[in-house]
């Protein structure tokens, strides 16, 4: 997606530890045009699916799942961090979040997540995985089905997708950036 790519270039910025931060026009502010593009590319590139929900992880993928949902004309589910008192109503398990270091707990409501659900993921950013790798635990959990994983911008130079990929994960990122290291280098796909 090429004006993705030109937003990136010219609007993200990288921070210590390989963070590419797109909050100007992803998340902190968000450019409602651009974010309705993407959701209208995930839509082209998913709706064979059949997705019967769309699920995020709170805060920074929610404005395009939103997007994604609204092609779709489905509700957006979002899995919540923080710990939940009374577990037997959600779907929990533990996740270590790459760009703070926290330890988390993830969690859906079970009153939303049902066995036999489709399921596509939306997010922001794929780093390493762990935040995906955790949703699908949460799927298992619920008996529900993985429809496909939809991201943003992918740091191919992390490998995360490389390796949900090579695991037959059906995921589809709209950028992949390469390398950070003098400039935004990204891979063509």
């Amino acid at each position: 997606m090429e004006l993705l790519k030109q937003r990136l270039r010219e609007d993200a910025t990288l921070l210590p530890g390989n963070v590419l931060r797109a909050d100007s026009f992803l998340s902190h502010r968000i450019d409602v045009a651009l974010i309705d593009r993407i959701g209208e590319e995930f839509y082209r590139l998913f709706k064979e699916s059949r997705p019967n929900k769309i699920v995020t992880v709170e805060s920074s993928g929610i404005p395009v799942a939103l997007s994604v949902a609204r092609c779709f004309g489905l509700s957006c589910l979002v899995a919540k961090k923080g710990f939940d008192r009374s577990a037997e109503n959600s779907y929990q398990t533990r996740l270590l979040s790459y760009i703070d270091k926290q330890d988390y707990m993830l969690r859906i409501s079970r009153l939303f997540l049902e066995r036999g659900d489709r399921v596509l993921l939306i997010d922001d950013f794929l780093a390493t995985g762990s935040t995906l790798h955790a949703m699908m635990e949460i799927l298992s959990m619920a008996g529900a089905t993985l429809a496909g994983i939809g991201i943003v911008v992918e740091k191919g130079f992390q490998h995360g997708g490389d390796e949900l990929r090579a695991k037959g994960v059906n995921l589809k990122s709209l950028c992949i950036v390469d390398s950070v290291d003098n400039g935004i280098r990204f891979r063509d796909h």
